[in-house]
């Protein structure tokens, strides 16, 4: 008979099964996917304050992804990379820690999802209604949006997370490399149907919304590029929908996959990967995807190491 232990406050992480050989090849890697996510996504940020000319809405909803993305990576992989080099028995996390480890993991993917949605409402309203653009863009509408943007995942998420933490515990070990809300109720020995539904609920309602946003934008904006037959407009559109619309896809597709993964227990180490690389890979990518893009951002980059390389000159000079 399977020995049980009841509302242990003391979890134990599976974490990464990584052969001793290969151990510190895997910890540098993800740190320097890290250093890397905090230095592109923090340069973004301090380019969007310190540059006027990024002081325009699409940059300041653009602002929460960047906050978005940190927090996705902080939550993960600092501590992945201290239960690398610790052995599998030591991997062990307060319950309540595992408990806000989830909240911020189904938030974090939550949020991705609603602020790339008003980022797609901002390309709308600027392709589509170019003379309306300044009055329904407004500084009050910005923040509505933003707002909205955090504060929905954030109640759907309080409750997707309340749910399976009234739940009696029977189990210690977490089969993953970090908690997650599947891994909360798994914990479980009573039954979750209740939480089976509404996680499914949420999830549906979380990617129909998003993907009927992309859906409708998108195919608006192609019939105003068609019947416009403006190569101008055209270029724009294109230039800067498909750079949103490939940010979109990686990061539905990561999503997408770790969701099923979730379904399929014998591929749980697959899964632990593709979870790695959906709090790594996009948030690596979105900084350099919309900064190639962005011809503000390349222009203060090209004025700001022109500046760099003109003073050792003058200096010399003196």
């Amino acid at each position: 008979m399977e020995n049980y232990t009841y509302n242990s406050q003391l979890l134990q992480l599976e974490g990464l099964m990584v052969t001793g050989d290969s151990v510190y090849t895997v910890f540098f890697f993800f740190l320097l996917s890290y250093v890397l996510v905090m230095i592109l996504n923090m340069g973004i940020l301090v380019l969007i304050a310190v540059d006027k000319n990024l002081h325009q809405p699409m940059y300041m909803l653009f602002c929460s992804l960047p906050f978005s993305d940190m927090m996705g990576s902080t939550h993960l992989v600092p501590r992945l990379l201290s239960d690398l080099l610790k052995p599998p028995a030591e991997r062990l996390i307060w319950y309540h820690e595992c408990a806000l480890q989830a909240f911020i993991t189904q938030y974090f993917g939550a949020t991705s999802h609603t602020i790339l949605m008003i980022m797609a409402f901002d390309r709308y309203v600027a392709i589509c209604n170019p003379l309306h653009y300044s009055s329904l863009m407004t500084n009050k509408m910005i923040i509505k949006l933003t707002v909205a943007a955090w504060a929905v995942p954030m109640v759907l998420t309080g409750i997707l997370i309340g749910l399976s933490v009234r739940l009696s515990r029977c189990r210690t070990v977490i089969v993953n490399m970090y908690c997650d809300n599947a891994s909360l109720f798994k914990l479980s020995c009573e039954n979750i149907v209740v939480n089976n539904v509404y996680g499914l609920t949420f999830t549906a309602v979380l990617f129909t919304s998003s993907i009927g946003c992309m859906v409708l934008t998108y195919t608006r904006i192609a019939i105003v590029c068609v019947t416009r037959k403006n190569q101008s407009v055209n270029r724009k559109a294109l230039k800067t929908c498909s750079t949103h619309l490939v940010v979109y896809l990686v990061m539905a597709c990561s999503g997408f996959t770790i969701i099923i993964l979730h379904r399929f227990p014998q591929y749980s180490e697959y899964k632990k990967y593709f979870m790695v690389l959906f709090a790594v890979v996009p948030v690596t990518l979105n900084p350099v995807i919309y900064g190639l893009q962005s011809k503000e951002i390349r222009k203060f980059l090209f004025e700001l190491f022109k500046s760099k390389k003109r003073f050792p000159l003058n200096k010399n000079k003196q």
